[in-house]
C-alpha cells in the first residue's frame, strides 16, 4: 500500500521570534503569512557563536533586524540561500550590508527553459533577479563553521536553481520550497519543471536525513515515507490529468475545474500553473500533444 499524504497545518509561530528548534538550529519566522508562505517564510540561525543564517527571507527591515537583534554577540559567517524567490533572498542583501558575511547558496535567478513565442512568465515578479552570491555552490560544496557544517543538494524543480542544505551533525535537512509539510510545492513552468521536481524527490527519497526543516511550516520528522507520500500523490495527480484529457478536457482550466473540486478561488490560478506542469511534463513523456511547445493558454489531446 502507498504511503498516505497528510499535511501538518498546526503550526503557529509567534513572528519574528527566534525559536531553538534543535541543538544547532534556531528559527525565526517572517511576518509575511499568504497562500502561498503558510505562517510566514522560515529563516533558520545555524550554530552557536558563529553562524550561518539560511534564507533571509524578504526585504523587510524589521525582519532582518529581528535576526541581527537575535544573534547579538554573535558572528555571522555566512548567508546560505535555497532559491530565488522573493520571500527567500531579497533578505539576504540587507544582511550582508549589516554583517558583511558573505552569500552563498543557489545561483542568480533563471528559467527551467527559455519562453515559448508568446508566452510570458508564469510567476512574474516572483524572481529576486537583483540576486547574485558571493559563492555559487554545487552539489556536494560545503560551507563550515564552529561546530556545524552545511552540503548543498541540487534540486531543482520548484525553481531551476533550488538547493537544499544538509546539516550533517543533526542528519538534518534544510529542505528550502522542495519538501514541506504543510502543502505540496507550487511548480510552475518555465520558473519550474515538473520532470526537474519528480527527478529531485526521487534523489531525496532513499537519503538518511531523518528531519527536514522546510522554508515554510514545520518540521518533517519522517521525511522517507513523506517523500515516498509526495511522489505517490504527483503520479496520481498525473493520470488523473491524462484521465481528463482522454475524457475530452482539452485546457488547463476545464481539467482544474474536474479534479480541484472544492477549490479556494484565491488558489485557481496556482492549480493551472500545477496543472501546466504536469501537462508539460506529459508531452515531455510523449503521452499528451498540443501545437508547438506547451503554453498554459494552449490546448492538449491524447498522443
Amino acid at each position: 500500500m502507498a504511503d498516505e499524504l497528510s499535511f501538518d497545518l498546526d503550526f503557529a509561530p509567534e513572528p519574528e521570534r527566534a525559536v531553538e528548534v534543535s541543538p544547532l538550529l534556531r528559527r525565526i519566522v517572517a511576518a509575511n503569512p499568504g497562500p502561498f508562505t503558510f505562517k510566514g517564510t522560515c529563516t533558520y540561525l545555524v550554530g552557536r557563536g558563529e553562524v550561518a543564517v539560511v534564507d533571509p527571507g524578504p526585504a523587510d527591515e524589521r525582519h532582518v533586524g529581528r535576526i541581527i537583534e537575535s544573534l547579538s554577540g554573535e558572528r555571522v559567517s555566512a548567508i546560505a540561500v535555497t532559491h530565488t524567490h522573493r520571500d527567500h533572498s531579497p533578505g539576504a542583501r540587507m544582511l550582508q550590508e549589516a554583517t558583511g558575511a558573505p552569500i552563498l547558496g543557489c545561483g542568480p535567478h533563471r528559467r527551467s527553459r527559455e519562453l515559448a513565442a508568446g508566452e510570458t512568465d508564469s510567476m512574474e515578479g516572483a524572481g529576486d533577479l537583483a540576486y547574485r552570491p558571493d559563492r555559487e555552490m554545487r552539489e556536494g560544496d560545503i560551507v563550515q563553521g564552529e561546530g556545524w557544517t552545511l552540503e548543498a543538494i541540487e534540486t531543482p524543480g520548484h525553481t531551476a536553481n533550488h538547493l537544499v542544505f544538509r546539516l550533517a551533525e543533526e542528519e538534518a535537512l534544510l529542505s528550502g520550497d522542495h519538501v514541506m509539510g504543510w502543502s505540496t510545492t507550487i511548480v510552475a513552468p518555465p520558473d519550474g519543471s515538473m520532470s526537474d521536481f519528480m527527478a529531485s524527490l526521487e534523489k531525496l527519497r532513499t537519503r538518511p536525513e531523518t528531519t527536514y526543516w522546510p522554508g515554510h511550516g514545520g518540521p518533517v520528522r519522517d521525511p522517507q515515507r513523506f517523500v515516498r507520500a509526495l511522489i505517490h500523490h504527483r503520479r496520481q495527480r498525473e493520470a488523473s490529468i491524462l484521465n481528463r484529457i482522454l475524457a475530452g478536457d482539452r485546457n488547463t482550466a476545464e481539467i482544474v475545474r474536474a479534479i480541484y473540486q472544492g477549490l479556494n478561488p484565491a488558489l485557481f490560478g496556482a492549480a493551472r500553473l500545477s496543472v501546466f506542469a504536469h501537462l508539460e511534463d506529459l508531452v515531455g513523456q510523449g503521452k499528451v500533444r498540443t501545437e508547438g511547445p506547451p503554453q498554459l493558454d494552449g490546448e492538449f489531446r491524447p498522443a
